[in-house]
């Protein structure tokens, strides 16, 4: 996993980002549990999940030669019907059939009921980025989305259960500020 402590492209610090939102991007709970404390009826909305080819850097996080296939996940969390974050999780193929198991069966379940749950995930430290539209986590995390602002704030973190990697990325879209 030290391949994530040397992650150049993400890193510990949100300077620049707004004031309002770092309060967001730093809490180490459940970001499901969060939201649903704020809104009257939270719910998650499946993009997609499947094999895919993930980008460079998770693969160098997740130990998977690059090019080759993972298991990934793509969801918007909603409060009251509205897109607050867009979550997109990866982990090696083989992880499926271990440890991150009920991953796959998650449906329109969040993935923050399984991680914050169960006694032995660790949870590494969290990692920032602000994205532009270039980036691809951007553009799928705007893709139905009316406007977006040129800048969206990301967290991601790596997760471990019985030493199987798993990396869960958080956009944060604007509408999570109208959240109290």
């Amino acid at each position: 996993m030290s391949s994530f402590i040397r992650d150049r492209f993400w890193n510990g610090m949100t300077s620049g980002c707004d004031a309002a939102l770092r309060p967001w991007l730093h809490d180490h709970g459940s970001l499901t549990q969060r939201i649903q404390q704020r809104c009257e009826k939270f719910s998650v909305q499946p993009v997609r999940s499947g094999l895919a080819r993930i980008a460079f850097d998770e693969a160098a996080i997740l130990g998977i030669a690059p090019h080759h296939f993972a298991y990934s996940r793509e969801v918007f969390l909603l409060a009251d019907g509205k897109p607050v974050v867009f979550a997109h999780s990866t982990t090696a193929c083989e992880h499926l059939r271990g440890a991150w198991k009920a991953m796959s069966g998650l449906g329109n379940r969040s993935l923050g009921s399984l991680l914050f749950t169960h006694p032995l995930v660790i949870r590494q430290p969290l990692r920032f980025k602000a994205l532009r539209s270039h980036h691809p986590l951007y553009r799928s995390a705007t893709q139905n989305l009316e406007s977006a602002s040129a800048t969206l704030w990301a967290r991601r973190s790596l997760f471990t259960l019985h030493g199987a990697p798993l990396l869960v990325t958080e956009v944060f879209l604007p509408e999570i500020l109208n959240l109290k």
